[in-house]
């Protein structure tokens, strides 16, 4: 939210939390360190280190809900801006999630995309087609 604050003071909006837009809320894992991880659930980390796969994690959020979720999110958001642009500061997995949705391709836990922090992905959205024009794009921090 720091961010969007900063975003929305330069350019004159009032940012909006979006509760939607949160990252995937990881359950016993949240907030644990890999050390933690592998002490405290060394069934399940070597599972996730094979194959990771959000449906592991010990009472969190799950894939198919985060997707939906975000999905969802992001749908309302279209619908309420049906031209111009939305700018949406969030996190590396909601980024991957609506990528991986333009392309036709579900998320279970591991994410092709690299996204850096700061860094800016773009999905134009015409009334013919939605494409991604942008990924991990940094140019603005050099």
């Amino acid at each position: 939210m720091r961010t969007a604050e900063l975003i929305g003071a330069a350019v004159g909006v009032e940012p909006m939390a979006e509760p939607g837009l949160r990252e995937i809320a990881l359950g016993e894992w949240e907030g644990k360190t890999r050390e933690e991880l592998m002490e405290e659930y060394p069934g399940v980390w070597e599972r996730w280190s094979r194959e990771p796969d959000w449906d592991l994690v010990p009472g969190g959020e799950g894939a198919a809900p985060f997707a939906e979720r975000v999905n969802a999110t992001l749908e309302r958001l279209r619908e309420r801006h049906p031209r111009g642009d939305v700018l949406c500061v969030t996190h590396g997995g909601v980024i991957q999630v609506a990528v991986l949705d333009v392309v036709g391709r579900a998320s279970r836990g591991i994410f092709p995309f690299l996204i850096e922090n700061c860094s800016l992905t773009v999905i134009q959205r015409t009334t013919r087609r939605t494409v991604v024009t942008a990924v991990n794009d940094t140019c603005h921090l050099s």
